[in-house]
């Protein structure tokens, strides 16, 4: 071997280690761009579950505060269902007490006392649905005791006398009023 063939086999075999090395650099840099992208992806995904959570943690705290101000609301709805036989029996007192001229004081104190229980309860929310005579029937809003029949023919499907009155309190109805409709 000559002078000349040993260093084109020392350059040949140093070309061949810089391709080896440039191919060993281009698949590190190939390795380190996947193992980026992995990584980026992994970012993203732990982003989208954070992001998701704390979704779902703000929608709990809006619900149970929600829930919170309903409760508020009608934290009193069974001590206002329970007075409310009370009410119908003031009302009825008022209206047999107007019958009898004679008890003229008992009716005055009587009011009085119906009055202050009234104004204390609409003040915790209590409000009385108003329900006229003739108006047109309605299932969603009234609660039909019975049927009789009509005196007149436009008196059909409508309500003829109110026996006991509904009420709300906030915006739910604790109790329907109920009706005599026209058959």
């Amino acid at each position: 071997m000559s002078k000349k063939d040993k260093k084109e086999d020392i350059k040949s075999q140093e070309t061949t280690q810089a391709q080896a090395e440039t191919i060993d650099v281009e698949q590190q840099v190939v390795e380190e761009e996947t193992l980026e992208e992995k990584l980026q992806e992994e970012i993203k995904q732990e982003k989208d579950k954070f992001l998701r959570l704390f979704a779902e943690f703000e929608n709990y705290k809006r619900r149970t505060a929600k829930e919170r101000m309903e409760l508020f609301a009608t934290a009193s709805e069974d001590v206002m269902k329970t007075l409310l036989p009370v009410l119908d029996d003031f009302e009825r007192a008022l209206s047999h007490i107007d019958d009898d001229k004679e008890a003229e004081a008992l009716r005055k104190g009587v009011l009085l006392i119906y009055q202050k229980l009234m104004n204390s309860l609409e003040q915790k929310g209590l409000v009385a649905i108003k329900v006229d005579k003739g108006a047109v029937f309605n299932a969603d809003n009234h609660e039909a005791i019975t049927q009789i029949p009509a005196q007149t023919e436009d008196l059909k499907g409508k309500i003829i006398d109110i026996i006991e009155k509904g009420y709300k309190l906030g915006d739910k109805v604790i109790r329907f009023p109920k009706v005599v409709i026209g058959q």
